[in-house]
């Protein structure tokens, strides 16, 4: 089938192309989002162990996407953007079986923790094929000039997804049981199947495909800028609550929610700037606002203005990594935007996992007002690497 080009097609049935793939994106991780407040709880009350052992549970997931985004890269460049959507949401199908067989083995605790971290592994790596899957196929469906867009309405998918997935994740445990959560899992993976059958795939683009570690050192300039960006957003995700705490307020959660409304929105209205502006020029427009979000957290002396903070960073964060996506996925050919995508996906990945110890240790130690004014001056650091690859694009 003839790819269709936006240059045939208006904004809207441009977008309506991209969203008729990113639904895909919005199923995995409504799939991701379920479990992620209620097998905490589970492990730690059901089976009987520790709050270590329930993150690390948790977090087996997102060390599985993390190790499988060069094999995914590679499978989407080598076999097509559908094959990998399908892989994934079988993994996810996998994942369901194996979550409900953990249940099923509760009488035997060590047992059905294995299970369940084996199933949370799956989920992972399904999470990994489908999300570089979904970005490459738009990318292809739609052409290269419109990546911010595909890229913008992925994450619109992504977060919009858990944000639905996990209140709806606790409700349906409270009436139904922990049983109910790997048959919703299951369902869910297989109603996708059944859709994804008969909608016509992307060629696998033809030619030169470069090792992924070399793929990797062209994106990284990027992704260190966007690592530094975005450990901003693995901070106040994480610590939001405990600072609140700290400084004695309440309404952590709004904050929570500001921020994300402001995430999504910046997304919904502004991701044709990048288009029209550059990706380096949003990028660094949108790290100098998060900057000063986050040292309006640092210096809050009330709720009231953490809340602005909460807000500007957000509407800061939203379109950095699209808006550097656009300028990554540049460095790599066309045969290796797979590979490209997932060794940029990597820096986000890293970016949440040392975004909390790291942090952790500075609040231990220099208390929490102090976390974001350190993410603030990591941002300010993404900003100057922004600037001067932009510079630097200039000058050649």
């Amino acid at each position: 089938m003839p790819v269709q080009h936006p240059s045939s097609s208006s904004s809207l049935s441009v977008t309506l192309q991209i969203l008729s793939i990113v639904f895909y994106t919005f199923i995995a991780f409504i799939c991701i989002g379920l479990p992620i407040a209620v097998l905490p709880g589970y492990v730690h009350d059901q089976l009987g162990f520790s709050a270590v052992i329930a993150g690390l549970a948790i977090a087996s997931q997102y060390l599985a996407t993390l190790l499988s985004r060069p094999f995914a890269g590679r499978l989407v460049d080598s076999l097509g953007t559908k094959p990998a959507i399908v892989y994934g949401l079988q993994g996810i199908a996998i994942s369901g079986v194996l979550t409900s067989l953990a249940v099923a083995l509760q009488g035997w605790p060590l047992l059905s923790l294995v299970v369940l971290i084996v199933g949370r592994v799956f989920l992972g790596i399904a999470q990994g094929l489908i999300g570089v899957g979904t970005i490459t196929w738009g990318i292809a469906q739609v052409g290269s000039q419109h990546t911010a867009r595909a890229i913008g309405w992925n994450g619109i998918a992504s977060y919009g997804a858990i944000a639905i997935g996990a209140p709806l994740g606790v409700v349906m445990i409270d009436r139904f049981g922990y049983a109910m959560l790997g048959v919703t899992l299951l369902g869910l993976a297989l109603l996708a199947l059944l859709l994804i059958r008969k909608k016509p795939s992307i060629p696998v683009v033809s030619g030169v495909r470069l090792p992924f570690w070399s793929v990797f050192g062209l994106i990284a300039p990027y992704g260190i800028s966007l690592t530094l960006a975005s450990i901003g957003y693995g901070t106040l995700t994480t610590f939001i609550t405990l600072f609140y705490i700290d400084r004695g307020w309440v309404g952590a959660a709004y904050c929570l929610s500001v921020f994300g409304v402001c995430f999504i929105l910046a997304r919904l209205v502004f991701t044709n700037s990048i288009s029209r502006f550059g990706g380096y020029n949003v990028a660094i427009a949108c790290m100098t606002i998060e900057t000063v979000g986050l040292i309006l957290l640092w210096l809050a002396p009330s709720a009231t203005f953490a809340l602005i903070g909460a807000g500007l960073t957000g509407f800061g964060l939203s379109l950095v990594y699209p808006a550097l996506g656009v300028e990554a996925v540049k460095q790599v050919p066309v045969a290796s935007r797979g590979a490209g995508l997932s060794a940029y996906a990597v820096f986000f990945d890293l970016a949440l996992a040392i975004a909390g110890p790291i942090m952790g240790a500075i609040a231990l130690n220099m208390g929490y007002p102090l976390i974001f004014f350190s993410a603030a001056v990591l941002s300010v650091m993404g900003l100057a690497l922004t600037f001067g690859l932009s510079v630097r694009k200039l000058e050649r």
